[in-house]
């Protein structure tokens, strides 16, 4: 997560804007890619689905595994999942459709000034 971030933090800098997608279980790991990327510039999205969910949602059957024991350090298993404190946007996807969400992240970033709106 860290290397991602560094990235990240990177394009910023450099004017640019990153989205990254990752399973980043930790707060402490994710406060420390917040403050690479800058606090003002950075917006953690959590994507809050139960995890009986993310189990009917396993088309390759990497929970059930990780259940079994064949995978370990699987997160939500028997690896923990910190749940962020306070995240910028939070997406409930079993109320919601993906597109839903999506047009959520676009009117949070247009709404805060980190991108333009238009068609």
């Amino acid at each position: 997560i860290r290397r991602i971030g560094f990235v990240a933090a990177e394009l910023v800098r450099h004017g640019g804007i990153a989205v990254c997608a990752a399973v980043s279980p930790y707060r402490a790991t994710r406060e420390d890619v917040r403050a690479m990327v800058g606090k003002d510039r950075f917006v953690e999205i959590f994507v809050d689905t139960p995890i009986e969910v993310c189990e009917d949602r396993d088309v390759k059957g990497m929970y059930a595994k990780a259940r079994r024991g064949e995978i370990t350090g699987f997160t939500g298993i028997d690896d923990p999942y910190e749940a962020p404190v306070n995240p910028e946007i939070t997406l409930d996807t079993v109320a919601f459709t993906p597109e839903e969400n999506a047009q959520r992240i676009v009117a949070y970033l247009v709404e805060h000034g980190y991108a333009r709106g238009g068609k």
